[in-house]
């Protein structure tokens, strides 16, 4: 769509400390500051851009009324991870730094992000939330987010392993491919091999089939033990961050978390992830709203 023409919004590029963004802005003036939203793309930050999200973006500032901010961050394994989450967290600095200039109430402003955006949200958000120095993000939204790197044998990875788009083989390989990794190392990954028996067990409170409320678990068959591989975990050390899997982040990160909305989608392999993510956000004392799309996919 041409980014000039729209009836009802202003839509300017602008760069938020050095980072890419397309902004829209409600022409029918107001009587009050205005709501902010910070829509992070998503891609598996290697595909989609601020033109993919175009018609979301504008739809999101027509219906809401409100200043919608996208973020185009660059994109890997050209620019090299975290150069992706370290961007949108410059771009979302700058914004509520400078919100009243675009007619903006610093303390309206929320995060939300689509897939691979869904986890520079939540890592956004997580690096924000007991910051003091500037205004705080009102509220974050995960759409089917991306949210761990350790168990891709959850009931929702059996059960859409080769669901159309995101199958399960898709998913570890695009990480790969995102991380800049040898694809080579897929099937260790997709098996559990590159997570050692004290990560396993550090994360099991967190990270188990367990924790997923049994109507999501129908026909859920429990993986069979594999054989850990040091070479592949050595390899692969990124996938522990909570940049690349924000549900390992620590109970005194989540608790600063600002109310959160979480969609879920049944035909997505990364359903369960954002299911583990609102328990612990729920257990942290966060409040949450929760959508399920019970025909949608990723």
């Amino acid at each position: 769509l041409p980014t000039c023409l729209d009836s009802q919004l202003f839509i300017k590029d602008l760069h938020f400390d050095g980072v890419p963004v397309r902004i829209y802005l409600p022409r029918e003036p107001s009587a009050s500051k205005r709501r902010g939203v910070i829509l992070i793309h998503g891609g598996c930050g290697i595909f989609g851009s601020i033109r993919s999200h175009e018609r979301i973006c504008r739809y999101i500032a027509r219906k809401s009324d409100s200043v919608v901010v996208s973020v185009g961050y660059h994109l890997a394994p050209e620019h090299k991870y975290p150069a992706q989450t370290l961007e949108c967290l410059s771009a979302t600095v700058h914004f509520l730094k400078t919100a009243e200039t675009y007619g903006v109430d610093p303390a309206r402003i929320l995060v939300c992000g689509d897939s691979v955006g869904g986890t520079y949200t939540a890592s956004v958000c997580q690096e924000l939330g007991h910051r003091t120095d500037i205004p705080k993000v009102r509220a974050q939204v995960l759409i089917y987010p991306f949210l761990q790197a350790l168990n891709f044998h959850l009931p929702s990875h059996q059960k859409n392993a080769a669901v159309a788009f995101l199958t399960r083989e898709r998913t570890v390989h695009f990480i790969l491919k995102y991380l800049n990794k040898d694809c080579s190392l897929k099937e260790p990954i997709l098996a559990g091999s590159h997570v050692p028996e004290s990560i396993n067990l550090k994360y099991r409170k967190w990270i188990n089939p367990d924790l997923i409320p049994d109507v999501f678990k129908l026909g859920y068959k429990p993986p069979l033990p594999t054989l850990f591989l040091p070479q592949v975990y050595e390899e692969v050390q990124e996938l522990f961050e909570p940049w690349v899997s924000p549900l390992l982040a620590e109970d005194a990160v989540l608790c600063g978390l600002p109310d959160t909305c979480i969609v879920t989608c049944e035909h997505d392999v990364l359903r369960d992830d954002a299911l583990l993510y609102k328990k612990r956000l729920e257990d942290n004392n966060v409040r949450v709203t929760w959508h399920h799309v019970e025909k949608g996919f990723h």
